[in-house]
């Protein structure tokens, strides 16, 4: 498998069939997201970071470039399972208990019935649900939730999670939880994660890099390293190294001319 786990070259997506009427989502994007890596996706409303998303999913095709995922078209790498993907909401299917969610998309791709309570029971463990493992979504906060649907998206154990504003609608004390949460649980399974939020400390906190893009049409404008690596305590949101960082990626976003942070 190759070692960068998502390339985009020149990746460009318009809406709408004529000129009047088009609307340039993203244009001329170059990105490539290393095997193992934490990259955030940054910018105002509308830039297109979802739009970004969709396109490395499959789940939408560029006007123009072209989108990788570990070597392999976009298309191909959906039909093999190799990325799995986590919105801002849980999307759980209520008459499921949280076994059966997470094990969902082991079943629809035929995986034997005591293999997949087995890797159900492991993931309810590492995202700390065992002991919820038969209850319903309405019976769980919405932090758990969200726990659940991350569980079942690395379910078929994929290398790359797409991840858009998966903590978006939670209170910040449970999105904080949340963020560590998901720190060990990268660092556990190795995958490479591009995630899409608004919130700047969230990205600084999660991330290897963070890639800052323009108003519509799309484009990166900066990106910016983090170099805090994969021990992240929850008091580093306290350190005068974490503020500098989100001054860096803030004034990236409203295009201040500034130092790196690493460079103070």
């Amino acid at each position: 498998m190759s070692d960068i786990a998502v390339r985009a070259t020149g990746a460009s997506r318009t809406f709408g069939s004529r000129k009047k009427t088009e609307v340039h989502a993203l244009t001329d994007v170059d990105l490539e997201v290393a095997a193992g890596e934490f990259v955030s996706l940054i910018g105002p409303s509308g830039c297109g970071k979802s739009t970004l998303m969709r396109l490395i999913a499959d789940l939408d095709q560029p006007t123009a470039g072209s989108i990788e995922v570990f070597g392999k078209p976009a298309k191909q790498a959906r039909l093999d399972q190799d990325y799995g993907i986590a919105f801002q909401q849980a999307g759980l299917l209520p008459w499921r208990t949280v076994l059966e969610n997470i094990a969902l998309p082991l079943e629809l791709h035929g995986v034997a019935s005591a293999a997949r309570k087995a890797r159900a029971t492991e993931l309810a463990g590492l995202v700390g649900l065992a002991e919820f493992a038969h209850r319903y979504p309405d019976e769980l906060s919405g932090g758990m939730q969200q726990r659940v649907a991350i569980a079942r998206a690395l379910a078929t154990k994929p290398k790359l999670l797409l991840m858009d504003e998966p903590f978006g609608a939670l209170d910040e004390m449970t999105r904080e939880r949340m963020q560590t949460e998901l720190i060990r649980i990268t660092v556990e399974t190795g995958a490479a994660v591009v995630f899409v939020t608004h919130s700047i400390p969230e990205a600084v906190y999660l991330s290897d890099r963070v890639v800052v893009m323009s108003p519509r049409p799309g484009r990166i404008t900066d990106v910016l390293e983090i170099p805090f690596g994969d021990d992240r305590p929850e008091l580093l949101r306290e350190s005068p190294e974490f503020f500098r960082h989100v001054t860096a990626v803030r004034e990236a976003l409203h295009g201040t001319p500034t130092q790196r942070a690493n460079e103070r």
